[in-house]
C-alpha cells in the first residue's frame, strides 16, 4: 500500500515542480536549439539575453561580410571612397566572378563597375567576386584588406577571431589567387558573441545598411545583357519562404566548414535584437537553410515574448539606506542625494524585482562647499538570483548618483570653533581610553 502511494503522489510532485518553475525559465530552456552556437542581444544597449556556446571559435562563413561592409562605409565616410567611383575588373576578381559554383555576379574580364553596385551584390546576393573587388578598391589587395580588418576586429573588441579572406569563403575556393599571407585551406572564424559585437556596431555606426540588407530582390545592371536577378539568401525577408515580421537583415553564411550560420535582426514593438545562429542542423542532424531559419525563428520568438524594456530605477530615486552623505566643513553635516537619470533595461517580463540597486560613492565623505546636481558616484544594477549575461561591450546598466542640494562651507569662525572642538573631542577620547587602560 506505502508503494503505490509513493507511485501516485511522486507525479504530481513532478508536475507541481514543474508547474512551478517561472514561465520564462521555461522558455529559455525548451529552445532546445540545434546548433554549435548562439546568442541574441539587443540591438540598441548590447545586453545579452541568451547564450549558447558563443565564445567557442567556429567558421563563419559569408558573415564574414559584414566586416568588408563595416570598412567600406567606414571609407566611404572618411572620404577614402565614393559610392560612383569605378572598379576596374582583374584577374583575380574576373575568375572568382565566373565560379557558379559559388554565389556570384559574373564579372566582365574588361568590365567597370561602380562601388554602389558591387556593395548592392555583396550585401544582397552575397556575391564573393564583387567583395573582393570592394577589398581591392579600399585597400589596393585583399592581403592588405585582411590587415584592415583584423585592425578593425580588435578596435571593437572582437576575441577568437581570424581573418583570412574578404568573403567568407574557404581559400581553397579561391583558385590559388588567396592572400599570400593565408594558409591555401585557412577559413575565417569567430565566436557567436564577437559576430554580435560586429553585427552590434555595423548597423550602430552605419544603420543605412539595413536599407540594402532588407531587400528581397534586386536586379544587377538591369537594363543591359548582364542582368542577373540577386535574389537575398535570408529568406526570412518579407515575402519570401521563412518570412518572419520585422526581419530586416543582415547576414547569412554556408561553407562546408562553417555549416549553415546565420546574423538577422528584426524590429517589432519598438523593440530591435540581433541573433547569430551557427552550423544550425535539423533534427536529423543535417545542415540546411530551414534548420538556420527554424533557429533563428526560435530565438527571436523567444527574445520578442519573454523580454521587454523596463524602467527599474527612476530618476530621483533615493537610494535605500543612502539618503544622503557625510560633508565635512559645511554649513550642515549631511547632503541629500538621488539618482540623477532614470534606469531602463531589457530584462524577462517577470523579473523586473529581482534587479537591484547598488550605489558606489566616488567619496565616503564631501567637503563643502558643494554645489547642487555634483556627481558623488554610481548606481548600477545587480541581479539578485538567477543568470544575468551581461552586455556585450563594457556598457553596464548605471546611472550617477548626484546631490539635490547645495551646502555652504562654513565661515572661517565657525571652522575655527569646529576645530577647537575636534581638538578637545579627540582629546578627551584619548585621555579616557589612556585612564581605561591604567585598570
Amino acid at each position: 500500500m506505502t508503494s503505490m502511494i509513493k507511485w501516485l503522489v511522486l507525479p504530481m510532485f513532478l508536475v507541481s515542480v514543474v508547474c512551478s518553475m517561472p514561465a520564462a525559465t521555461k522558455a529559455e530552456e525548451s529552445l532546445n536549439l540545434n546548433v554549435d552556437a548562439a546568442i541574441l542581444i539587443d540591438a540598441e544597449t548590447g545586453k545579452i539575453l541568451y547564450e549558447k556556446n558563443s565564445e567557442t571559435a567556429l567558421g563563419i562563413a559569408s558573415m564574414t561580410k559584414m566586416m568588408t561592409e563595416y570598412l567600406l562605409f567606414e571609407a566611404i565616410a572618411e572620404g577614402k571612397v565614393t559610392w560612383d567611383q569605378q572598379y576596374n575588373v582583374t584577374e583575380y576578381t574576373y575568375k572568382i566572378s565566373q565560379d557558379r559554383r559559388l554565389s556570384n555576379v559574373p564579372l566582365r574580364e574588361d568590365g567597370s563597375y561602380s562601388i554602389q553596385e558591387l556593395y548592392e551584390a555583396m550585401a544582397i546576393y552575397s556575391a564573393n567576386a564583387a567583395t573582393i573587388a570592394i577589398a581591392e578598391t579600399i585597400a589596393g589587395t585583399e592581403d592588405n584588406f585582411i590587415k584592415l580588418m583584423n585592425e578593425k576586429a580588435a578596435e571593437m573588441g572582437l576575441e577568437g577571431y581570424k581573418f583570412v579572406n574578404s568573403s567568407g569563403l574557404n581559400n581553397e575556393d579561391l583558385q590559388g589567387m588567396h592572400p599570400a599571407s593565408t594558409n591555401a585551406s585557412d577559413e575565417n572564424v569567430m565566436p557567436a558573441k564577437s559576430v554580435a559585437i560586429l553585427a552590434y556596431y555595423l548597423m550602430k555606426d552605419f544603420p543605412e545598411v539595413l536599407e540594402t540588407t532588407k531587400i528581397p530582390k534586386k536586379i544587377f545592371r538591369e537594363g543591359t545583357s548582364d542582368a542577373i536577378e540577386m535574389s537575398n539568401w535570408n529568406w526570412m525577408l518579407p515575402g519570401l519562404v521563412y518570412e518572419y515580421e520585422g526581419v530586416d537583415g543582415l547576414k547569412t553564411g554556408t561553407t562546408e566548414f562553417a555549416g549553415h550560420s546565420f546574423t538577422a535582426t528584426a524590429q517589432k514593438n519598438g523593440m530591435r535584437v540581433i541573433s547569430v545562429v551557427m552550423k544550425a542542423v535539423g533534427a536529423d542532424g543535417k545542415g540546411s537553410y530551414k534548420a538556420r531559419f527554424d533557429a533563428t525563428r526560435a530565438l527571436l520568438d523567444y527574445g520578442f515574448s519573454q523580454f521587454s524594456k523596463e524602467e527599474i530605477v527612476p530618476a530621483g530615486f533615493k537610494i535605500p539606506k543612502q539618503a544622503t552623505l557625510k560633508v565635512e566643513k559645511g554649513k550642515e553635516d549631511t547632503v541629500a542625494i538621488a539618482v540623477k537619470e532614470p534606469i531602463s533595461m531589457i530584462i524577462k517580463t517577470n523579473e523586473k524585482e529581482l534587479y537591484k540597486p547598488v550605489f558606489t560613492p566616488t567619496k565616503e565623505t564631501l567637503e563643502a562647499a558643494i554645489k547642487k546636481d555634483t556627481v558623488v558616484g554610481k548606481v548600477h544594477l545587480e541581479k539578485s538570483e538567477g543568470t544575468d549575461y551581461g552586455y556585450i561591450t563594457d556598457q553596464a546598466a548605471e546611472t550617477d548618483v548626484v546631490t539635490t542640494e547645495a551646502v555652504d562651507r562654513s565661515s572661517w569662525i565657525s571652522l575655527m570653533f569646529q576645530g577647537i572642538g575636534k581638538f578637545f573631542g579627540n582629546l578627551w577620547n584619548s585621555t579616557t581610553d589612556f585612564i581605561g587602560g591604567l585598570f
